[in-house]
């Protein structure tokens, strides 16, 4: 595949697997309602902070690797990643028990379940694309990003033929989709270039980095939960923030291919070519984020209706301020890609730290402003801090100079 299609055809996958999701979750919020999918949005989010914690990491981490003819490393490290992704699972799955009567708003240990569930599937999710970016197989790269929503939209679809409205049994629909990891092959690493280590700090740095990365971005359904938000708020922001970050999500999606050509970069030393791509991302983030302002104030609010259905309503304002910050989000996640690759992991989770700081100042109770716009405006703050932040990390690097750590 040629280095021009790759990303196209990542971009296309990318797109069919978002369109799929946002079917999925209309499916759910409407053949549910919005107040009996709430617990189904919490573990989507749950679902979204795993892959931002093991997905991309692991992800970036092994195709970073491979790449470089370091898949040795991956081998050498396996034992001690998994048995990370393993605990991580079994302490997400207990914070889901203590909470679950806030989170999910019922008593039993199904939805704590599903969250060890998810975890365990994203963190594999995350090895089938790393191995197949890292031996440059974008277009099954492509097919796994379809793939993935496609197996969660058809099991969801027959529940719904069959009058199944069991949350539960629609939460199980969410964690099948990462059932496409069993991928033939793609599990198989051989011992070349072993040695270089620091895998567990890269993926540390870079697991946290992006956990909060997402947490600001999806967390809101969440955060109101917490905050004492009704069923029907907690669905609202939670369709608002999967609308808008539409165009983060086909982003999301070709950044197998900007690790792979950004290591290439990197590796060979061109500081002309990444200081090129710098710029360009300047002059295209802030026309993104310009229109994504304009477009969540005014069409927001019917937009969100036409896709998750009239019961689920959010106002001008917020809808206008929730677009904006997920235009940043599209902004840094290149410029947390592009730090990682110039090995930079500390810096990322450094800048995403304050950033949630910046976010949480705004989250403090207020008289003049409703749990809803407490959210809304705490993202978007995390967001222009993270925007900041990033942009520091990543041009002092090229500054002085100097890709490798």
């Amino acid at each position: 595949m040629s280095r021009r299609s790759a990303p196209l055809l990542l971009a296309a996958g990318s797109i069919a697997s978002g369109v799929l999701a946002y079917v999925l979750f209309a499916l759910v919020t409407r053949g549910l309602g919005a107040s009996a999918a709430a617990p189904v949005s919490v573990l989507w989010t749950v679902w979204a902070l795993a892959a931002a914690a093991f997905t991309f990491p692991l992800q970036h981490w092994i195709t970073r690797c491979v790449t470089a003819g370091r898949a040795g490393d991956v081998r050498g490290s396996a034992g001690r990643v998994a048995a990370v992704v393993v605990a991580a699972a079994l302490a997400s799955g207990a914070l889901a028990w203590v909470f679950r009567d806030r989170l999910f708003h019922r008593d039993d240990a199904w939805f704590p379940a599903l969250v060890v569930l998810v975890v365990l599937g994203s963190a594999a999710v995350g090895v089938l694309r790393g191995s197949l970016a890292g031996r440059g197989r974008m277009g099954a790269v492509a097919a796994s990003l379809v793939a993935e929503n496609a197996v969660r939209c058809l099991l969801v679809a027959v529940l719904l033929l069959a009058q199944v409205h069991d949350p539960v049994a629609h939460g199980l629909c969410l964690v099948a989709g990462s059932l496409i990891a069993l991928w033939p092959g793609a599990w198989r690493f051989d011992e070349a270039g072993a040695g270089r280590g620091g895998s567990l700090s890269f993926l540390g740095g870079a697991a946290t980095g992006q956990l909060l990365a997402q947490g600001v971005l999806t967390g809101g359904a969440v955060v109101l939960a917490l905050l004492g938000g009704s069923p029907a708020e907690i669905t609202a922001v939670f369709a608002t923030l999967a609308l808008f970050r539409a165009p983060y999500m086909v982003v999301l999606g070709t950044l197998p291919q900007v690790t792979h050509r950004m290591t290439g970069l990197v590796e060979a030393g061109d500081l002309r070519t990444l200081r090129l791509l710098a710029g360009r991302l300047a002059v295209l983030g802030a026309a993104v984020v310009a229109l994504g302002a304009v477009i969540g104030g005014t069409a927001g609010p019917a937009l969100v209706r036409a896709v998750f259905g009239d019961t689920v309503e959010i106002g001008h304002g917020d809808a206008g301020v929730i677009a904006t910050g997920c235009a940043l989000a599209l902004v840094n996640v290149v410029l947390m890609v592009a730090a990682l690759a110039l090995d930079r992991p500390g810096r990322v989770a450094g800048a995403w730290g304050l950033a949630v700081v910046a976010g949480a100042v705004v989250l403090l109770p207020t008289t003049w402003l409703l749990p809803v716009e407490r959210v809304a405006f705490a993202f978007v703050t995390a967001e222009v801090a993270a925007t900041v932040l990033l942009t520091v990390a990543a041009s002092s690097v090229l500054r002085a100079g100097r890709t490798t750590a």
